[in-house]
């Protein structure tokens, strides 16, 4: 089936590959597993014991081509989403809305702004203007370290481009304004501890 964005580019959801075989690179917490498929099961963990709600958001699709092979079948070929994504996941915990997106770069020294995408950047302005709890799960793969990054500060790097500000949001930056996690067993991505530290520093208050 092709899906396509709402500006007609087609979709690749990163679990499509070329015929010939890809090896996927081990990374650490979840064995190989990518970022967002730590962060679902991390958050069925926190669900279980009762502690966070928190979902990956659903994307409308607007379905343009079926077939019907068989007269009880249907087989969907061609859709497209109905409007752009916001961010991945939110979410309720001690009484707070959460609002985050997850990213990952095998760069070593920065994280790329082209990453983002201006409509999330609007979103979490709105989120962060109604005293939502707003954040991004950076992760360095070939570090092999892990960040909960305030959207606020996101948000400052973002909006200093246009008058020559970096295309991108130095290592040393997220170290110093940002969250540390360190996965482990149960959840494999720990990042409640990231909002915690949100919650109580009050850094995750900053107006977009």
């Amino acid at each position: 089936m092709t899906i396509h964005y709402p500006n007609g580019n087609p979709y690749k959801d990163g679990t499509q590959f070329s015929s010939q075989a890809i090896s996927r690179p081990t990374i650490y917490g979840g064995r190989g597993m990518t970022l967002e498929e730590e962060l679902n099961i991390s958050n069925q963990y926190y669900r279980s014991i009762d502690k966070a709600v928190v979902y990956k958001k659903p994307t409308p699709v607007q379905i343009v081509k079926v077939d019907y092979p068989k007269r009880s079948q249907a087989v969907i070929r061609e859709a497209y989403f109905k409007t752009p994504s916001t961010t991945d996941y939110n979410g309720v915990y001690r009484g707070f809305y959460l609002d985050f997106e997850a990213k990952e770069t095998k760069n070593k020294a920065s994280f790329p702004l082209k990453n983002f995408h201006q409509h999330q950047i609007e979103h979490f302005r709105r989120c962060l203007k109604q005293s939502g709890i707003c954040f991004v799960v950076i992760r360095f793969a070939t570090l092999k370290r892990l960040f909960v990054f305030p959207a606020g500060r996101l948000i400052d790097c973002w909006d200093r481009q246009p008058d020559g500000g970096r295309k991108s949001i130095p290592l040393k930056d997220i170290v110093t304004n940002g969250f540390e996690l360190h996965p482990q067993l149960q959840p494999v991505i720990p990042f409640l501890d990231g909002v915690d530290w949100l919650i109580e520093t009050k850094v995750g208050n900053v107006r977009g």
